[in-house]
């Protein structure tokens, strides 16, 4: 049986691991592209970044009674009930690098609010109801993991989709070397075409 400082070492690894890897998915890319909504529901990728910030700091932060240093960067309900979509795109006040920024700072924030609490810690998600609102340390990172790496296959479509940037991170690809993606995506449209 795994205890219980092993258990928050390999889900603190796995967020870092999925926040390193949406970080180079974002690498290179312009601030248009960084911005611009790749589906009808205006899904745009600096718009990843800041909805995780802002859900990282909910979540690690107020849930467990550590409040965001600077709460004019945190995204309110009261904006949220003016735009319900305000955590997810950067304002035209707010830079790429600004968002950036914010996310790496979140990083840190979040990951001494981890080292600082035990993985059974309590607390309370101020915007879920009782008594499911009632959440542990390790209840929290493995909800934001999930959140995280949802929204990072989004990524890793919409990247492949902009320049054919595809992989986990640039020293570790995790995709075959000199395969040849052109006939094999041909390969396929003739077997879905004969449905």
């Amino acid at each position: 049986m795994v205890d219980d400082d092993a258990m928050k070492t390999v889900l603190a690894a796995s967020l870092a691991t999925a926040r390193s890897s949406l970080l180079f998915k974002l690498d290179g890319l312009s601030e248009r592209e960084l911005r611009l909504p790749r589906t009808p529901t205006g899904f745009n990728l600096l718009g990843v970044v800041k909805h995780m910030s802002q859900v990282e700091i909910g979540y690690f932060g107020d849930t467990f009674d550590r409040p965001w240093p600077n709460r004019a960067e945190v995204v309110t309900l009261v904006q949220i009930d003016a735009d319900p979509q305000a955590d997810w795109y950067a304002t035209e006040a707010e830079t790429a690098e600004s968002v950036f920024d914010l996310y790496r700072r979140v990083i840190e924030f979040v990951e001494t609010s981890v080292d600082s609490l035990p993985l059974d810690a309590v607390g309370t998600v101020p915007h879920w109801s009782a008594p499911e609102n009632s959440v542990t340390l390790g209840q929290i990172m493995v909800h934001v993991l999930v959140d995280l790496t949802r929204h990072l296959g989004q990524v890793d479509i919409i990247r492949e989709s902009i320049d054919g940037q595809v992989g986990l991170s640039a020293a570790s690809p995790n995709m075959p070397k000199g395969h040849d993606w052109d006939a094999y995506s041909q390969k396929l449209r003739r077997i879905a075409e004969r449905f």
